[in-house]
């Protein structure tokens, strides 16, 4: 299975999706996945304060002085998670495959010139979601150089 990101262009925007399978079912991993404790362990400026209802608040804090709120847009268990992260949109989807789930994980946005940076990004994220979602403690790789190369390449 690719674990590597692909980059889509749609109405002026772009989509870096990502898919990621996990041995459990999709109840285990929603739970995992929306848990505010573990969200902030592997989601960017997550402070682990989320109001996990339609219209609920993230806090986010980037660590230099600024927090700001993304706003949960469909929250529907066990197989959809999205929220709006200022001009961006987040979507997680979960589907039932074989004996676990495929994760579906999008990020659209905008900026094309920074897709490289986006994808190695979450690249490294999703990476540290899987030790999470597998009862591990996150540590994290020191690929980001190698991951921008790859995506640089790729897109």
């Amino acid at each position: 299975m690719n674990e590597y990101g692909t980059l889509h262009e749609s109405n002026g925007r772009y989509a870096l999706r990502f898919e990621r399978y996990f041995p459990y079912q999709r109840e285990e991993v929603f739970r995992v996945i929306t848990t505010p404790s573990v969200f902030s362990q592997w989601y960017p400026f997550a402070t682990g304060e989320m109001d996990l209802r339609p219209g609920g608040k993230i806090a986010m804090d980037d660590g230099e002085g600024s927090t700001y709120e993304a706003v949960i847009t469909e929250l529907k268990k066990p197989h959809t998670f999205e929220f709006r992260e200022m001009d961006d949109l987040l979507q997680i989807s979960l589907l039932e495959e074989g004996e676990g789930c495929q994760m579906i994980f999008t990020h659209i946005f905008d900026e094309n010139e920074l897709a490289m940076y986006v994808a190695a990004g979450w690249h490294r994220c999703l990476d540290a979601l899987d030790l999470l979602v597998n009862g591990q403690p996150v540590e994290w790789k020191d690929n980001a150089v190698e991951l921008r190369e790859y995506y640089k390449e790729a897109f």
